[in-house]
């Protein structure tokens, strides 16, 4: 069987005008996926250039494949019918390990025609380390790596404006544009850099922060041997994804013409303030998967895919998202539907197989960021509490019983939340309190909600009526009577 690269298959290349900061599987089947896109549809012509920024030798460089691989993209698609498309990716030009080649990485600021740059180093890596040194070959931290680069960039073409770049980092943390570019700044100021570089940095470039969303399954290990016999080639660099694909990047409006994202048919969007965006996501698919968590599993279901193709639990989702978490937010109604619809094709993709278990980590943190922020709202606008989402909350208290059908239940969260809820629960079952004294110690537990949730009007009785039903005659039942 012959190898995947530029020898044995006929493949387009592209000037290096992307350099990126990541080899892994999310920038492959994320960021490297759109722009062989938009190279062949839009006309952008870009190729990239990776830096792997860490140094290890325990994976082969991309060089070995000429940068070629195979991006699968599986999901639900437009018409609700379940696809897999699969996609030589051909914009990747070779991969740099900077740790061996740090000459060849700094040469890439020479290259006038370079206009973007790209990363994911992981949330960490975002990260100021004061003991690295401009001469240093690399620094050891991401943003000192760039800033060696920039500085070496700004020498050789002599401060020029248009030298400047679109910085994009995709690492998951809030307006990493703006963290990224504030510890660049830190370095110019350890470093002791010209004046004239720091003006430059702040006049002739952009740090766009971003939203990034798509799951991203990885290298197929257990389809592989049945993949490469599929296509007829090898490749060690497959990556699987879902259908779904989402990019917000908060930047100018020059960046559309950067990208060639006029017309295209890529799910990216650039926008002034990515907020509205991230609390759009963190609200109706964080939330819902939040929600549905406790509830499914302490019904007997153990993953999403699962729950979805249940009637209940389809109903009890859909219910949540449109009509308690939709109105409390603040975009157009017909994007927040649409969104939503794109949630449950999303949870309904049969190519992904998401334990409810494994969501369920830390999850009394989840429900403080990603419900109670719209249930407040709700109870603000409404004037009344949203049914379901108390539901949902009774539904994490049952959960955090830590038993099922009499089995032990693996649970992850703090040491503090799994005693209380040890003490409490055993409790109950001595008689020593109530379900309304377990519910009102939760929602009293003001370190953690930073306000005794006690306080807002019909929260209290309404979560213990749903979880004295949940203990008399189980998730299901109470659910069935209220979905009515």
């Amino acid at each position: 069987m012959k190898q995947l690269n530029r020898q044995n298959f006929e493949s387009t290349s592209y000037p290096t005008k992307i350099m990126q900061f990541g080899e892994g599987n999310f920038l492959r089947a994320f960021i490297d996926w759109q722009i062989d896109h938009l190279n062949k549809e839009n006309g952008l012509n870009a190729g990239i250039s990776i830096i792997r920024p860490i140094d290890y030798d325990a994976l082969p460089l991309l060089n070995t494949q000429d940068g070629l691989y195979t991006t699968i993209i599986r999901g639900i698609n437009e018409q609700g019918e379940a696809v897999a498309v699969d996609r030589i990716i051909e914009c990747v030009n070779e991969e740099i390990p900077v740790y061996k080649e740090f000459d060849r990485y700094m040469a890439l600021a020479e290259n006038p025609e370079l206009k973007v740059i790209f990363s994911n180093t992981t949330e960490a890596g975002i990260e100021f380390i004061d003991t690295d040194k401009l001469e240093d070959a690399p620094a050891k931290a991401f943003p000192a790596k760039l800033t060696q680069w920039l500085y070496k960039r700004f020498t050789h073409f002599n401060g020029a404006l248009d030298a400047g770049l679109m910085i994009i980092p995709c690492e998951l943390i809030d307006y990493n544009g703006d963290k990224l570019k504030e510890i660049v700044l830190q370095y110019c100021d350890l470093w002791q850099l010209p004046a004239e570089f720091v003006e430059w940095i702040e006049g002739a470039n952009h740090f766009c922060s971003t939203l990034v969303d798509r799951i991203v399954t990885g290298f197929p290990r257990d389809e592989h041997a049945e993949l490469q016999e599929k296509f007829g080639y090898q490749d060690n660099f497959m990556v699987t994804s879902e259908y779904f694909h989402f990019f917000v990047i908060q930047g100018p409006k020059e960046l559309e013409e950067v990208l060639c994202l006029k017309d295209t048919s890529l799910n990216i969007l650039v926008v002034d303030d990515i907020y509205p965006y991230k609390q759009r996501k963190v609200a109706i698919l964080n939330g819902a998967h939040t929600a549905l968590v406790p509830l499914a599993y302490m019904a007997g279901i153990d993953a999403v895919g699962e729950a979805m193709d249940d009637e209940l639990f389809a109903k009890f989702t859909e219910q949540f998202m449109f009509e308690e978490v939709i109105p409390t937010l603040n975009l157009p109604k017909d994007e927040l539907a649409e969104f939503a619809n794109n949630v449950i094709k999303r949870f309904k993709n049969p190519y992904i197989h998401h334990l409810l278990l494994s969501i369920s980590l830390n999850s009394m943190t989840k429900f403080a960021t990603r419900i109670l922020p719209q249930l407040l709202k709700f109870v603000e606008s409404k004037g009344q509490v949203p049914s379901l989402m108390a539901h949902a909350i009774a539904g994490q208290i049952w959960l955090y019983r830590g038993k099922r059908d009499g089995q032990h239940i693996a649970l992850s969260d703090s040491e503090e939340w799994m005693a209380l809820f040890t003490e409490w629960w055993e409790g109950l079952e001595n008689g020593t309190l109530s379900v309304a004294d377990i519910v009102k110690n939760v929602l009293g537990a003001e370190w953690h909600w930073e306000q005794d949730l006690n306080q807002v009007p019909g929260l209290t009785d309404t979560v213990t009526d749903a979880l004295t039903r949940f203990v008399e005659q189980g998730v299901r039942q109470t659910l069935t009577e209220l979905l009515k």
